[in-house]
């Protein structure tokens, strides 16, 4: 046992407050200086993370309090990042389990502390935002001590310690009614209640690695807690394969400690500790590093499989190349498999056709969040609509992914989700009546899933909150509707004109402006039937002596409907593709031109 080091994981529902947690505790360790100015958020530092408000990638901290050390691990709340959050839960002793003392347990609250349990890991319960409006902290301790009970926690984990208090303003407290002074009662319940890490300092080196960093100067760096032994930099070691058992020699070149939101190196570490050593050339998640050539690959966590796939494939549009530069086969495959390198819940085959690979993931979020990385680092790529991963049963029948979803809507827009679910095949299984809202509770098929958060925006003007996991493989239920729309092609190729566009809008929604640039098979807008209507957005308004070209056209245009990244992946069809580019997004056929798509269909309808 090593009694400096502490080594925790914080989880919660996405949400909750626990990067905001983390900014207070890195403040009160001393990670900043006096006067240093510090974004809110430190923890989030990928962009996407800051747009978007939520934590994508576990990363990890480290606190030095009183002359001890905390490592901390900050962990994603969505369940499609659950990847992170299961990996995370390898390399700490204890976690802090955040809930919002309005919101209570959620849904993601109860997977990630379904996972911490079943490590064994000790249980610190953070009732967190307490300044909020109709906040009630002590009924929601007591729904984490309900929630704790149905998840069979140990007699141990169910006497958890609680701390009260607001990550955002800084102070916390073991009862209600204490002085609302610092921070000082959450890290001193941290001490005394979890447990030094179990390690062994007396055996040889020994390490599982449990993420893995880059850096320009060092290439790979292995992340993890030294699970026996110390490290020093110019060790020989041998790195053992999770997948294979083989073993490859190495020399550890730079040892990294974490401080603060930096990392220093060190010369050496010990047993116990979070560190990064670098001097791979290839090293996995998963993997072991050790100085004896005997020793065996250590277990890693199972991953939970993935529920969904889609299609990537090479940008084979007119307007290809004219934005990105990484537009071949060859340059799409060779990111796809680095991404393999460090997202152990992603995964990508090869198909029979050239240029187009299937990539599996948790859910459309963290496809969307691939896709995204990859058209601000220059590439240009089609993604098909996601579909679900069926698998067989035991006696041959067709089974999919089943979910239960929680959706949390103001009380005049019940009706409306209800009719939605229904509509989706969904069954109700609970109604709760809370303060302002009501919560609805429901068990659906993963694929009517697909689409339904915006469903739920729209139908709530944006106040409602839906969140959903993974139950089971269920029967398969049959057809499920989730677009009963059409679409408007455009039928030339060209730039769009407003002349062309008042005419186009009167047969539905659009979803490009004037001036941009269109071709034969693309999808300018939408129609409220369920067919494909085909329109020319290009066309020009001739001219005469008596009129000019602007003379009466803008004003009758509506405002063109932009599609983020995520909506547009789960509004096209099963025969469309997005195009992705690093500053456009295209909808578009799988087969372009018109009379190419009718022959497809009647070669289909022959078989």
């Amino acid at each position: 046992m090593n009694e400096n080091i502490r080594n925790i994981a914080i989880i919660a529902h996405v949400d909750h407050g626990k990067t905001t947690l983390v900014d207070q505790l890195l403040k009160e360790g001393g990670a900043f200086r006096a006067n240093q100015h510090v974004d809110e958020r430190a923890m989030d530092s990928m962009d996407l993370e800051r747009e978007k408000g939520i934590t994508i990638k576990a990363k990890n901290t480290s606190i030095h309090w009183h002359d001890k050390i905390i490592n901390i691990v900050d962990t994603p709340g969505h369940a499609d990042f659950g990847g992170e959050v299961e990996r995370a839960l390898r390399m700490v002793d204890g976690v802090l389990l955040v809930v919002d003392a309005y919101d209570g347990p959620q849904a993601q609250t109860r997977f990630v502390l379904r996972k911490a349990l079943n490590h064994g890991l000790k249980v610190v319960i953070v009732i967190n935002k307490i300044d909020r409006e109709n906040a009630e902290p002590a009924k929601m301790y007591d729904k984490v001590l309900e929630l704790l009970m149905e998840l069979n926690a140990t007699e141990e984990q169910f006497d958890a310690p609680v701390v009260y208090g607001s990550g955002r303003d800084g102070y916390m407290m073991k009862k209600l009614d204490d002085k609302r002074e610092n921070m000082a009662p959450l890290f001193q319940t941290i001490l005394d209640h979890i447990p030094p890490p179990f390690a062994r300092p007396n055996q040889p080196f020994h390490m599982l690695v449990s993420n893995i960093d880059w850096s320009d100067y060092v290439g790979r760096i292995a992340i993890g807690k030294i699970l026996g032994g110390k490290i020093s930099v110019g060790d020989p070691v041998f790195v053992v394969r999770n997948s294979t058992g083989q073993k490859a020699r190495a020399k550890v070149t730079k040892v990294f400690e974490y401080s603060g939101l930096g990392t220093n190196e060190a010369s050496m570490a010990v047993a116990g500790n979070i560190v990064g050593l670098s001097g791979f050339e290839d090293i996995d998640i998963g993997d072991t590093i050790a100085v004896n050539e005997e020793q065996k690959a250590l277990p890693f966590t199972q991953i939970d499989p993935p529920t969904l796939e889609m299609q990537f494939c090479v940008n084979d549009g007119p307007l290809v190349g004219q934005d990105g530069r990484l537009v071949t086969s060859r340059q799409l495959r060779e990111r796809l498999f680095r991404e393999l390198k460090t997202n152990v819940s992603i995964y990508v085959d090869d198909t029979d056709r050239a240029g187009v690979f299937t990539v599996k993931a948790r859910g459309a979020m963290q496809v969307a969040v691939l896709v995204e990385t990859m058209r601000r680092e220059g590439f240009e790529l089609l993604v098909s609509r996601p579909t679900v991963i069926e698998r067989r049963g035991p006696n041959g029948e067709r089974l999919e992914p089943y979910e239960t979803v929680w959706v949390e809507v103001p009380d005049e827009c019940v009706g409306a989700i209800m009719q939605n679910l229904a509509n989706r095949k969904g069954q109700l299984t609970n109604m709760e009546k809370m303060a302002h809202s009501t919560m609805i509770e429901a068990t659906i098929t993963t694929r009517g899933l697909i689409g339904m958060e915006i469903d739920v925006v729209n139908a709530t003007s944006g106040r409602g909150v839906m969140s959903h996991l993974f139950k089971e493989y269920g029967p398969y239920a049959g057809e499920v509707l989730t677009r009963l729309t059409g679409t408007l092609l455009a039928t030339e190729a060209g730039e769009t004109t407003s002349y062309a566009l008042v005419m186009v809008q009167e047969r539905g929604k659009l979803f490009v402006g004037p001036g941009e640039q269109v071709y034969e098979g693309m999808i300018v807008g939408e129609n409220p039937r369920n067919e494909d209507i085909p329109v020319n957005a290009v066309r020009e308004k001739k001219l005469t002596n008596f009129r000019s070209q602007g003379e009466g056209v803008a004003a009758g245009l509506t405002p063109a409907t932009k599609l983020s990244l995520e909506r547009a992946i789960e509004y096209i069809a099963a025969d469309e593709f997005v195009e992705v580019t690093p500053h456009h997004l295209r909808l578009r056929k799988r087969i372009l031109s018109q009379t190419d798509r009718r022959k497809a269909e009647r070669a289909a309808k022959a078989e």
